[in-house]
């Protein structure tokens, strides 16, 4: 559920979180304002052959994605495995490995049928057998993903063929066909399998338009075409994800052709990639992202348990700076975990903004002042001093922290940022609760179903509530949302969570930024659509002139 790398993967179906600012390969929404200054008029035909060569910031924790939360991970995986459906250009469910699917009994049952001629990467058939084996091994509790909740709604999985399933429901659930949208994992290689210690998690084998052929840690991934893929496949021989845990790195890379790809930050797209040599040379874009960057506040913390607390931080912090500071006004300020525009954005709420007085006065309020005249609150004795903590090489957020940390300094609170690699950060740090406060990021699904993330039962070690917010009447009501199907009904729910979100502060939502996804002019085939980039990319296309492939730095 987390994005400034080019992250490939739309994001319907899992929450993860991003290592960067935004996720330049999805998610453009029907009704955006889309911008490219693609200015190409080469005609050619699609061919097979060359790489594409893009960066990530962090490496992938997990290429079985059902064991990872983090962007890179998801990002790789989506080009390795097949699921029952998929999303098409226009975000809606269709079939990938399902051949055909029906809806039955009001959505209570579901029947698929899968093609027949989907192979593994190591040849043996792809079958029936193998979801029920991922649906099994999702619902077992020693399965350590943050994923179970959707399969754990099912009354019954039935095989009715080879190449067929049911399943059932007992009562409707909003996410029963999103469920089928997760990856499918090959029950002949894994059954047996310590999924922990699994050497398939970083050497695995899928059935996707790509397979994994290289893998070199702290330097790059390379993924090749798989020449049995059933859709037929992808014309571009090679992708290179090449590990660059800095955006100026990035850029750099970019300008001298040994990247294809990047998501610009603001100051790189309103400044720095502009001219003749540009235009000519690469083709930019840009869309609201569905993704949103918070501060999350640890409510275990001796700081951040009083909610007078986290409100007065959040009437301390001008987000309208940040926007104009860090994303040259290229986003707009958040106050939920939902895009601007969209159904289920609740549009009567009411911004806290940037009123420090209030925030003065709610943390007397809550017992802190400057007893000893230092400048810095203290209750207690204890002073308050805390650390926000983010992941290495994204700028953005680093620069957002900065702007928070002189903020709070103005009200009394004495803030320190530290920066973490991003394995790390999410292992040791995220995981394990061990913080104060964090900047980090989510995608925005395109259900609106977050049960994974706030209810209660997910306040546990490696769960997606890693900010152990805890309330009953939000359980209550992400229970309700995802067994209502009627938006009108939803709206008044999700209406309801946002109000209680916003009352409670678990999140000071930051902002929510535009995409801005730049490529090589010699790449050929993109197009903007609601679901971005990514959705074609199988059917992009190097011409043959253009098809050198560079050596790779070491």
């Amino acid at each position: 559920m987390i994005q400034s790398v080019v992250c490939f993967v739309l994001s319907g179906c899992l929450l993860f979180l991003s290592s960067c600012g935004q996720a330049p390969g999805q998610d453009a929404e029907k009704g955006t304002s889309l911008e490219s200054s693609v200015t190409s008029t080469e005609k050619s035909e699609p061919v097979y052959g060359g790489r594409l060569t893009e960066p990530i910031l962090a490496e992938p924790i997990n290429l079985i994605s059902a064991l990872s939360s983090d962007s890179a991970s998801h990002s790789v995986a989506s080009k390795l495995f097949v699921s029952p459906l998929k999303y098409n250009k226009d975000i809606e469910l269709v079939g990938e490995a399902a051949k055909s699917f029906e809806v039955l009994d009001d959505g209570k049952l579901l029947k698929f049928t899968l093609r027949d001629d989907i192979k593994w990467t190591d040849g043996v058939p792809l079958t029936a057998e193998d979801v029920e084996f991922t649906y099994k091994l999702m619902i077992d509790p020693n399965t350590p993903t943050a994923y179970a909740a959707d399969y754990l709604n099912i009354k019954e999985f039935k095989l009715t063929g080879k190449y067929s399933f049911e399943v059932t429901y007992d009562k409707v659930f909003a996410r029963s066909l999103i469920t089928w949208a997760h990856h499918i994992l090959p029950k002949h290689l894994l059954e047996n399998e310590k999924l922990t210690e699994t050497r398939y998690a970083r050497a695995p084998i899928g059935a996707g338009p790509y397979k994994l052929k290289e893998w070199i840690p702290g330097q790059r991934l390379i993924l090749e075409a798989n020449e049995d893929y059933f859709e037929g496949r992808p014309n571009i021989d090679e992708i290179v994800y090449r590990i660059i845990p800095d955006l100026s790195t990035q850029f750099l890379e970019l300008k001298t052709g040994k990247l294809d790809s990047m998501g610009l930050t603001p100051q790189q797209y309103l400044f720095q990639t502009v001219g003749k040599s540009w235009e000519k040379d690469f083709q930019k874009f840009k869309y609201l992202s569905f993704s949103y960057v918070y501060l999350g506040f640890n409510t275990e913390s001796k700081f951040f348990k009083d909610v007078l607390v986290r409100r007065a931080i959040s009437y301390a912090i001008n987000k309208e700076e940040i926007v104009k500071g860090v994303l040259l006004g290229l986003g707009y300020p958040a106050i939920g975990p939902y895009k601007p525009g969209t159904w289920v954005f609740n549009d009567k709420l009411v911004p806290y903004g940037y009123h420090p007085e209030k925030a003065i006065e709610l943390l007397k309020e809550a017992g802190w002042s400057d007893t000893d005249g230092d400048g810095i609150l203290d209750r207690e004795g204890i002073p308050f001093a805390f650390t926000i903590l983010t992941n290495q090489g994204n700028t953005l957020r680093i620069k957002a922290a900065t702007i928070i940390q002189n903020r709070l300094k103005d009200v009394g609170i004495d803030v320190q940022i530290r920066t973490v690699e991003w394995a790390a950060f999410i292992k040791e740090f995220i995981n394990k609760g061990q913080f104060d406060a964090t900047i980090l990021g989510w995608n925005i699904l395109q259900d609106p179903d977050i049960y994974d993330v706030w209810h209660s039962s997910k306040a546990v070690p490696g769960g997606l509530n890693f900010v152990k917010f805890r309330n009953a009447e939000l359980d209550e009501l992400l229970e309700k949302g995802r067994t209502t199907l009627a938006q009108a009904e939803r709206k008044v729910i999700y209406d309801r969570i946002q109000e209680i979100m916003h009352e409670e502060q678990p999140y000071c939502f930051l902002y929510v930024e535009m995409s801005l996804p730049i490529y090589q002019s010699r790449i050929k085939g993109l197009k903007i659509a609601p679901a971005g980039l990514d959705y074609n990319s199988n059917s992009w296309w190097i011409p043959t002139s253009s098809q050198k492939k560079l050596r790779i730095q070491q």
